[in-house]
């Protein structure tokens, strides 16, 4: 890309898209567009195709995507995989359509397999079945990366897409009932600082195997192979993808500690209790990326969980979050 190159991002306003954002206007691009959903509704087919074929962008993030925790997954399976995969089909057309050099579709490691091999290789895709919590949502960012790779070997695009591992950052969702474990997290330790409350009340036992990425991160990686590499540099026997994780794994219960000393490290002698309710579901057991591909391409994580959670919460304290 050049840096007045035009480049749409897509779900700008979400954590990954924001994130996009920041780093390319970091990095010094100077003609990025955006439209917030009430300018665009990526589920109109035809307001998409209007879109593309009025504005004509030369490289695009596919970052929209309707998302939530195990909670909203479980609730609204509908909304997950008709909206994702209506979303991702109205871009990923309109992109090849209007002759876009190059697109990044932004997916997530819960494609893989519920007791996939660990670490995940991009191999294991489609080799089990998947976690019945999230399962929609999954098969609609299946139905893309298809779809991508579809078109690039027979359109001959140029559509690469990525699969991060759970990701936290600045303008996370901290909406309890649609949040992911993380965000939900610091709402919770924080309510409860604030409140005096000695226990925070959890899901799950805390025994599940967790990669965390920050969004930055994230950012970074997909701008990066952006810059640098083609859909044959990804490609696989199941696919034009890639993981983008840390490689590094912890426990929901020590995820949890470490955003509770985080929450209060201000504090002088003052601490809460974790009490977790086992009747709720843990989700998959565990999800570690294998990231030796990316590594390969070029491309390692460079922001720690501590210093991430940090930063993650001195956002939200600023009120730069959707709660």
């Amino acid at each position: 890309m050049e840096k007045s190159s035009k480049i749409y991002v897509s779900g700008h306003r979400g954590l990954v898209g924001g994130a996009i954002l920041r780093c390319l206007e970091e990095k010094g691009y100077t003609n990025i567009i955006t439209r917030t959903h009430s300018e665009l509704d990526l589920l109109n087919q035809s307001a998409v195709n209007d879109f593309f074929e009025k504005e004509k962008p030369e490289y695009v993030f596919l970052a929209a995507a309707h998302v939530g925790g195990i909670g909203a997954n479980s609730t609204y399976p509908a909304d997950f995989i008709y909206q994702n995969m209506v979303i991702g089909f109205n871009v990923v057309e309109a992109a090849r359509v209007n002759g876009v050099k190059k697109l990044m579709n932004l997916g997530s490691t819960c494609i893989y397999p519920k007791m996939a091999e660990q670490p995940i290789k991009e191999e294991s895709l489609l080799t089990g079945p998947l976690e019945p919590t999230n399962d929609a949502y999954a098969l609609a960012k299946i139905s893309v990366i298809k779809l991508c790779t579809a078109y690039n070997k027979q359109h001959g695009t140029n559509f690469l897409s990525v699969m991060p591992t759970n990701l936290y950052g600045i303008g996370d969702n901290y909406e309890l009932q649609g949040s992911h474990v993380f965000p939900a997290m610091i709402r919770k330790f924080h309510e409860a600082k604030a409140s005096g409350e000695d226990v925070v009340h959890l899901w799950g036992d805390g025994s599940p195997l967790r990669e965390f990425l920050f969004a930055g991160d994230l950012a970074d990686a997909v701008v990066y192979l952006m810059e640098n590499k083609n859909a044959p540099d990804l490609r696989t026997p199941t696919g034009d993808f890639v993981n983008v994780g840390t490689g590094i794994e912890c426990t929901i219960k020590e995820l949890a500690e470490t955003v509770r000393d985080v929450v209060y490290a201000d504090t002088i002698d003052r601490t809460c209790l974790m009490e977790w309710d086992a009747s709720k579901p843990n989700g998959t057991p565990r999800k570690l990326c294998d990231v030796s591909r990316l590594s390969a391409l070029g491309w390692k994580a460079r922001t720690s969980l501590k210093e991430g959670i940090r930063i993650a919460y001195d956002d939200f304290l600023h009120g730069n979050v959707r709660k």
